[in-house]
């Protein structure tokens, strides 16, 4: 059966600071095996994973060896709720795992395991590789604080955020981009139990589990892969079908709808939906900017603005 998006349940989470989306194993399997490669002898860090929960950390203590990891860190926040039944040791916690320790033992924080705490971040400067969905509502803090420690991560994001202008220069300077599964290739996320269930979107799993499916997530990532330096196959020309590429109003560029219809013989500027970027080669297409025209306003065509649109050249012709 077609799943319908319901995108706002990913845009209540991130009016509310609701960010318990919990990743499917099946998912994080599927994408870590394109980079295999970049974790021998590495340290990973999950800093936003209950290591006794968390897929992330399950993937890799399965994995810990064929991936040839040296360390695996996984911490988790905890709200402080100080009534009868708490005290000040119910914060946050985390596993260090080198292969040996057992993997029931937990080391608790002083704090409340907060990514931007000092001791999150006295362990993130130990990591090599960060893995983990981060909180949503905290996505542009959090990538901020990966690239200001110079880390190499890869990372689940709502689609929304390739849009925010401190993320999409990055992706524009080339250093991040998307990885491979993108959209409906992440299947669904675990929720709490008393997240509304509706639509064809949802399912319960052989567990109880409540699973959404918000077909609007992606990973980013700067670890690099095969898939990235593959090129889009571009079948459409320009010449002889002018009209179907209107030029913008405010910026000396046509106008595509749809990535499959890119031409193969026009060296200008072309628009592009934001979709492109899951197909993006670096070798094939130079990022140029986004949305504005030379006027500052949004893209037009005819008085009317377009959808978001990213602007490219194709650096073959």
């Amino acid at each position: 059966m077609t799943r319908r998006a319901n995108h706002a349940l990913l845009d209540h989470a991130k009016l509310s600071k609701r960010d318990e989306f919990y990743t499917l194993y099946t998912d994080i399997e599927r994408e870590l095996q394109h980079y295999t490669r970049h974790f021998m002898n590495k340290t990973v860090y999950c800093n936003c994973d209950d290591p006794r929960t968390s897929n992330f950390c399950r993937y890799f203590t399965d994995n810990f060896t064929r991936l040839g990891l040296r360390r695996l860190i996984c911490s988790c926040y905890r709200r402080y709720e100080a009534d009868l039944f708490s005290s000040a040791h119910d914060g946050g916690f985390y596993r260090d795992y080198t292969g040996r320790e057992n993997l029931d033992d937990i080391t608790r924080f002083e704090g409340n395991g907060d990514f931007r705490s000092h001791e999150c971040i006295e362990l993130l400067r130990q990591s090599d590789i960060v893995v983990t969905n981060p909180p949503f509502s905290l996505f542009r803090e959090y990538l901020r604080q990966l690239t200001h420690y110079g880390k190499k991560f890869l990372i689940i994001s709502n689609i929304n955020a390739i849009t925010y202008k401190e993320v999409f220069t990055l992706i524009q300077s080339g250093e991040i981009w998307l990885g491979v599964n993108f959209g409906r290739g992440i299947s669904g996320f675990i929720v709490p139990e008393d997240y509304p269930l509706y639509g064809t979107e949802t399912r319960a799993d052989e567990h109880g589990n409540h699973i959404i499916s918000p077909n609007n997530c992606l990973w980013l990532t700067n670890l690099d892969s095969p898939k990235r330096h593959e090129f889009i196959p571009l079948t459409k020309t320009y010449r002889g079908h002018e009209s179907e590429y209107p030029f913008y109003d405010n910026y000396p560029a046509i106008n595509i709808d749809s990535t499959r219809d890119i031409p193969a013989d026009f060296a200008g500027t072309m628009g592009v939906p934001v979709t492109f970027l899951h197909k993006h080669s670096p070798e094939q297409f130079e990022i140029l900017g986004f949305r504005k025209g030379n006027d500052g306003k949004d893209l037009r065509i005819n008085g009317r603005s377009t959808y978001f649109r990213i602007l490219i050249r194709n650096k073959q012709l």
